[in-house]
């Protein structure tokens, strides 16, 4: 499992949390084309990328420009929300279980502005769950009350749950650890997205050798928009 840090509350000042309020940056001048981008779903090729590292602390750093925000933990096979955030585990597979308001099972997080919503118990039927209309009508309820519903999802490799979440957000990011995934992984996850019908934002390149890489600045490279514009920013 990643090592995880909310380096964007704990170092608010740091470069890697300037990294990430960049991300946050691009995310809000995206939306100004007149599509609706409230639901955001992060996910990665493999595991171990740094994906619940990024949406976690982009999900901070959006608390923290004002905006209310939600963090739903969609990984029900390996979920991590509930430990980074020191919250019990009573969430999404609950509510879907019971036919729960999930308006009630939304814990409170120490950071103004920060809600989540983690996964519940570990579902044996992950996908099934996922492709629900229960889940449509879940996100639905989520962004009435939320200006953004960033949603941490499993590797878009192994199982199939990311890619049906996919069709059912207004957007997703791919995050992808330099140096970990061949080239042509990265572009089968891309392409497997995109055939979900994914609405693609950008990709995160994750955990960059920032001494042999100094040009990407504080150690990732952020590929944002459409084939030829971008930004670049740090992240750990």
């Amino acid at each position: 499992m990643e090592e995880v840090t909310l380096i964007a509350n704990s170092d608010a000042k740091s470069p890697v949390s300037e990294a990430y309020r960049t991300i946050r940056t691009n995310i809000k001048f995206s939306n100004i084309a007149g599509r609706e981008l409230k639901t955001i779903m992060l996910t990665s090729a493999t595991p171990n990328e740094g994906k619940s590292t990024t949406v976690s602390n982009l999900a901070v750093v959006m608390a923290q420009a004002g905006h209310s925000v939600v963090l739903c933990d969609c990984d029900f096979r390996n979920p991590t929300q509930h430990k980074i955030f020191s919250l019990p585990n009573k969430g999404l597979s609950n509510c879907m279980a019971t036919g729960s308001n999930v308006m009630d099972i939304i814990q409170h997080t120490s950071i103004p502005n920060l809600y989540v919503l983690t996964s519940g118990p570990v579902a044996p039927n992950p996908s099934e769950l996922l492709a629900s209309q229960n889940m449509v009508d879940i996100f639905k309820e989520l962004k009435q009350h939320f200006d953004y519903v960033l949603i941490d999802t499993p590797p878009i490799m192994p199982v199939t749950d990311a890619a049906v979440v996919s069709g059912k957000v207004d957007g997703t990011i791919l995050v992808i650890a330099s140096g970990a995934v061949a080239p042509s992984v990265a572009v089968e996850a891309k392409t497997r997205l995109e055939q979900a019908g994914a609405h693609l934002l950008g990709a995160v390149l994750n955990k960059v050798d920032v001494a042999a890489n100094s040009h990407y600045g504080y150690g990732y490279y952020y590929y944002y928009g459409h084939e030829h514009d971008g930004s670049h920013g740090g992240d750990k």
